[in-house]
């Protein structure tokens, strides 16, 4: 009895513990099995005795997956996807965690089945504000005398935008901190904190460019190093934050080019294959996870607009996805820093647009949607960059699009910013505003704009375009 009274006393001045070994920080190992026998019970839990020492007696764990956000299924024991936590099934459109019995055997690995994800990844979320981007307004501010722009200034730290891993070297410094930084601000509140990354560096990247090569040429051994330290990377750290939902835009401006410029740039013919399988590989590592929404870059309606150029491109993005199996994307994400306004009734098919029967983004995506569907594509959903189209552009005059102080912010990152065009997620701003490290979209105008390139090098911030952008923005800061 003295034993009992002075482990009680023990155990009422120590703290609790963790709910894996509640026991170890009073003192004592936890037992080997939930179902050991229980010899003492007190506030803090059910106590046995094992090689002659008392041993707290763990908690049966009912739901493991609530640990990370999911709730365990209820209707389901169909396993989806495998990974080192426990199997995982699918209950109306959702993740749960299927729990395994004691007769179990062990988990047999994935079904290979592509599913849609669990939904608009950006309804019903907070978004995570990029600190990068704010250090960079900051010190913009700093160089502003008048006062209302500065208040304008100001605003644009209040809106999220995407986060670029366009190097191995950014990535590394880059990811994690954001996401752990986004866990920090869900774990302070009450809602989802969703962090959008950008995908961004094939080898060859931008194969029709002057402005935005990437760090990796286009042959096997960079190819190697795009997979193993780029994107395995990612991996890793995607499944160790599986409790926030993530958001990648995958690889700008490649997949464009296989559809517009294969034939006619030998880089592009050079960049093929790691286009292609540079994306597959992707779909298969990420587009399993249950937690991140992948997003494939299909340009803008004056690249791919025309009714040929769609086709074209939904049979090419059909094939990619189809190679990325058992992984799926969510959708697509277009204008990506582009300038195409997104609803322009005054535009029409004729002489001053090239016969483009989809001259704003609106009509553009509704085109893209009935041909990717058409295509049998199974998850088409769209993400539209706004950060550029606020200011309308006279598309006639091709050198504006070098002119990236011509362009005004557009409208706010948001979820289901049109309730009746069900396929579109969100408004966002994927292209953060100043930022001139390339020229949005536009690969095919690049002799025009050269020598406005040479201005800008790699990762440069642009007072003159951030200043102009806030100026023109559109609705008004």
């Amino acid at each position: 009895m003295k034993a009992f009274i002075a482990l009680s006393t023990v155990i009422a001045l120590a703290a609790k513990s963790s709910a894996t070994c509640w026991s170890e920080k009073l003192g004592y190992p936890c037992c080997s099995s939930s179902d050991a026998e229980i010899i003492y019970t007190d506030k803090d839990g059910n106590w046995s005795i094992e090689n002659y020492e008392w041993c707290g007696i763990p908690k049966a764990v009912t739901c493991w997956s609530e640990t990370y956000g999911y709730p365990c299924c209820k209707t389901t024991n169909k396993v989806v996807y495998t990974d080192e936590d426990g199997k995982w099934g699918v209950e109306d459109k959702k993740w749960c965690g299927i729990i395994k019995k004691e007769d179990d055997d062990e988990f047999p690995g994935p079904e290979q089945v592509p599913l849609e994800g669990s939904g608009n990844p950006f309804k019903d979320a907070e978004f995570y504000i990029n600190p990068y981007y704010t250090t960079e307004v900051d010190a913009a501010i700093t160089k502003i005398s008048n006062a209302s722009l500065i208040a304008k200034a100001e605003k644009m730290k209040e809106f999220s935008n995407a986060i670029w891993l366009d190097s191995i070297k950014n990535m590394n410094e880059l990811l994690e901190s954001s996401l752990n930084g986004a866990l920090a601000q869900q774990e302070s509140g009450y809602k989802k904190v969703l962090t959008v990354f950008v995908v961004y560096n094939l080898p060859g990247r931008d194969c029709h460019a002057l402005a935005s090569n990437g760090e990796l040429l286009a042959n096997d051994a960079d190819f190697d190093r795009y997979k193993s330290e780029y994107i395995d990377v990612i991996e890793g750290h995607l499944k160790t934050y599986k409790s926030q939902p993530v958001v990648l835009i995958v690889e700008p401006n490649s997949l464009t080019n296989l559809v517009t410029n294969l034939e006619s740039t030998p880089a592009c013919s050079d960049s093929e294959k790691y286009y292609r399988e540079g994306n597959a590989y992707l779909i298969k590592k990420f587009g399993v996870l249950p937690h991140v929404a992948l997003y494939l870059d299909i340009g803008h309606a004056y690249l791919l607009g025309w009714d040929d150029t769609r086709e074209k491109a939904a049979r090419l993005y059909h094939d990619v996805i189809r190679s990325g199996a058992p992984g799926n994307i969510r959708g697509f994400a277009d204008n990506i820093g582009g300038f195409v306004p997104w609803d322009d009734p005054n535009l029409s098919n004729g002489p001053e647009t090239e016969w483009n029967p989809c001259p704003d983004e609106k009509r553009y995506l509704k085109a893209m949607y009935s041909d990717f569907v058409s295509a049998g594509i199974h998850s088409v959903k769209f993400v539209t960059d706004t950060s550029h189209n606020g200011k309308k552009f006279d598309y006639s005059d091709r050198e504006l699009w070098c002119k990236s102080t011509s362009a005004g912010v557009g409208a706010r990152p948001m979820a289901i910013p049109i309730t009746t065009i069900d396929y579109l997620d969100a408004f966002y701003w994927i292209k953060p505003f100043g930022n001139v490290s390339e020229l949005p979209n536009q690969s095919s105008f690049d002799n025009v704009c050269k020598d406005g390139l040479e201005i800008y090098s790699s990762d440069t911030w642009s007072q003159k375009v951030f200043e102009e952008g806030i100026r023109n923005a559109n609705p008004p800061l």
